[in-house]
């Protein structure tokens, strides 16, 4: 079955070669110009990963990417902006997104990360049975199924790529994880964009985890990272 995008987009020349590209690589595509329809469109279509612009007219992007995040904790959203700077990256992030394009971009690119988190999306959904269903970390209980950290009546809510980040820095407790073998895992490749993205999901999660001391996350120059757990 065809993979189903959801579309927003308020530029109307780039909304309609970027469908027109997209349709031709079999994908089914619902585009949507307007930030004030796009929660309801959930109703009729049922997308597998959402490419959503930033500037959009009623609600923008990052409003819509919390939206969308609350409901639909699993879908990928691939955020679209002219913006990419560093606080720009933390703020799609924190909203909701997956990934991150930069206008002007090539439909190829765009092509290869739509794939790129479907092949994470369904990995995710395979291993999903081996998962730790709850874990100790400190005073924090993770519990990955539910994207949740949990400390005392404190419920953080983690994103996708947080879970995943966590996931495997769980997996190798007291002991380092090499840089390259997170951005492999998670994204596939470990191009500087990644690692970027990479060095924004480390950052959050510190500061998660900064209520206690006896939880840290040690970056090893060169090397990558060190998960210190009681």
């Amino acid at each position: 079955m065809d993979s189903k995008i959801l579309y927003i987009e308020d530029e109307p020349f780039l909304g309609k070669i970027v469908k027109e590209t997209l349709e031709s690589q079999n994908y089914e595509v619902k585009l949507i110009a307007d930030g004030a329809l796009v929660m309801n469109a959930f109703s009729s279509f049922t997308p597998d990963i959402c490419i959503l612009d930033v500037m959009l007219p009623h609600i923008d992007g990052f409003t819509l990417g919390k939206q969308i995040r609350s409901k639909y904790p699993q879908l990928p959203i691939i955020f679209v902006t002219a913006k990419i700077d560093t606080n720009d990256l933390i703020k799609g992030f924190d909203s909701g997104g997956t990934d991150y394009i930069k206008k002007p971009f090539s439909t190829k690119e765009l092509i290869v990360r739509i794939e790129n988190q479907l092949r994470i999306l369904s990995s995710g959904y395979q291993n999903q049975n081996n998962k730790h269903k709850r874990t100790n970390i400190g005073k924090f209980i993770f519990n990955p199924d539910k994207y949740e950290l949990i400390s005392g009546e404190n419920t953080i809510k983690l994103s996708s790529r947080e879970t995943e980040v966590l996931s495997l820095l769980i997996a190798n407790p007291n002991n380092t994880i090499d840089r390259k073998t997170l951005l492999l895992e998670i994204w596939g490749d470990d191009s500087y964009y990644n690692s970027r993205n990479l060095d924004v999901y480390i950052r959050k999660l510190r500061n998660y985890f900064a209520s206690d001391p006896k939880v840290e996350i040690i970056t090893l120059k060169g090397k990558g990272y060190h998960f210190v757990i009681p």
